[in-house]
């Protein structure tokens, strides 16, 4: 029975009737001897959104990604997924039924056709998206496995992950492969799940690609995650894209400001990021005699690069 503490305590809490995260990381870390791959990680993925992970080679994208399915143990903290921690194998043996999974790599039997493969997973966790699925991607289904191209198998990979009708889909690079109309297709059919209400956890290096279809993103570097942040708010914090190009060659010292970063001048261009008011910097262009001046949003990409700097790789990991 609900006290009136209890009622006052809800009615004093504004997210009481939030939905509980579809994934809530604490904390979580992964040590291999010396080697941390996931450090103190912690955030949450609510219901009804896609997410982007990203981070470059090694970082600790897919150690997050095999703890939450419980194919590896955290060495401290813990993770939920649809509300079942990791750590508790036959409660999350119990949620995976609801959870699909797309890996990077690929495991399915090289001997088998299509239709066999997904004969198998249909008896261990049901079908009935299956064919509305293969009208939207068609790997050939009377082959053997070991005759498909990385797109066929990757198609075949996107039917297995969403036919049982998951709530939660975790895909790593789920376009690997694919041609641009296929990407261009499985871009709006994520949308389109996630407008229907499905979370989707999304790993992929392809930028582009996550600052299209992605709510919120995750960024992870050296096991430890880096930012964590709406696309819009992150983009925006990112400053603007800038090139000016005057009437005379620029002279560096005099042009520059503080606000601007990554300048790059050639005789008369000038193109940088600028992280101040959009205001104080025209203010400042008036001083120069400008005869055209473009600003626009940054692109995800040149944002990943302020956290990395310009060497670092965006592979998996």
């Amino acid at each position: 029975m609900r006290t009136q503490t209890d009622v006052d305590e809800t009615a004093a809490d504004p997210d009481s009737d939030r939905a509980a995260p579809v994934i809530s990381i604490d904390g979580l870390t992964k040590r291999y001897g010396d080697v941390t791959a996931n450090d103190d990680v912690t955030f949450d993925v609510d219901a009804g959104e896609i997410f982007g992970y990203l981070g470059p080679n090694g970082a600790g994208k897919t150690t997050t990604i095999r703890l939450l399915l419980g194919l590896i143990k955290p060495t401290a903290g813990t993770a939920a997924v649809l509300g079942a921690d990791v750590r508790d194998r036959r409660a999350l043996t119990e949620a995976k039924s609801k959870v699909g999974y797309l890996p990077d790599s690929l495991g399915f039997e090289e001997r088998l056709t299509g239709r066999q493969v997904l004969e198998y997973f249909a008896r261990m966790r049901g079908d009935e998206r299956r064919e509305e699925l293969l009208e939207l991607f068609h790997p050939p289904l009377e082959k053997p496995v070991e005759t498909y191209s990385h797109g066929n198998k990757r198609m075949l990979g996107i039917v297995q992950a969403f036919m049982h009708d998951p709530d939660l889909v975790i895909l790593d690079e789920p376009t690997s492969g694919l041609d641009p109309l296929k990407q261009d297709r499985m871009h709006a059919f994520l949308e389109d799940e996630r407008d229907a209400g499905k979370t989707i956890f999304f790993s992929s290096h392809v930028l582009s690609e996550v600052q299209r279809v992605c709510d919120r993103v995750g960024i992870i570097r050296d096991g430890a995650l880096v930012a964590l942040e709406d696309i819009d708010d992150l983009l925006e914090r990112g400053g603007k894209d800038v090139r000016v190009h005057l009437a005379e060659p620029i002279d560096e010292e005099r042009f520059t400001t503080p606000a601007m970063i990554d300048v790059e001048t050639v005789d008369r261009t000038a193109r940088f990021t600028y992280t101040g008011e959009p205001a104080a910097l025209l203010e400042h262009l008036v001083q120069f005699d400008v005869d055209d001046v473009d600003i626009g949003d940054p692109q995800l990409d040149d944002i990943f690069k302020h956290y990395y700097g310009n060497d670092a790789s965006t592979g998996g990991g």
